[in-house]
């Protein structure tokens, strides 16, 4: 799993659209907080192109920083740290990682940014997240 995450960290920072699309097995899901671009990207082909994109356009770069796996529930965590060289910002946060059990490849990533709580959000969650579904405790 480690070397998953790191292999497809490097195919990000090559700008590798395709490169990035191997790691990923079908039907892909990557989740990010509220607002954050247009909600989920979803499949390999389409996180590919939005990180291609992010190299090319903001010099992003990303690292990761820390990684705990847990081979017996196909899962794990990391946090990493994103810099876009061209505009001198710095983003941290922590990912979640979810792995198909037969082929290893990324099923789901949830990315969650350090950052101050957004004002006028009255849910600091997912967007898109199944919480429900998968039977978070939820309100509404």
């Amino acid at each position: 799993m480690e070397e998953v995450i790191r292999g497809y960290f490097g195919a990000c920072n090559s700008g590798d659209a395709d490169a990035v699309a191997t790691y990923f097995a079908p039907g892909a899901v990557h989740y990010f907080p509220p607002d954050m671009y247009e909600g989920p990207f979803r499949g390999g082909e389409t996180i590919g192109a939005k990180w291609s994109w992010a190299v090319r356009t903001l010099g992003s770069h990303w690292t990761v920083d820390e990684v705990i796996c847990d081979p017996d529930t196909d899962r794990a965590v990391i946090e990493w740290t994103h810099e876009k060289t061209k505009a001198g910002v710095v983003l941290r946060g922590d990912e979640w990682y979810h792995f198909d059990p037969d082929s290893g490849l990324i099923t789901e990533i949830r990315a969650y940014y350090a950052s101050p709580q957004a004002a006028g959000l009255n849910r600091l969650e997912l967007a898109g997240f199944p919480y429900a579904e998968r039977g978070y405790a939820a309100s509404g």
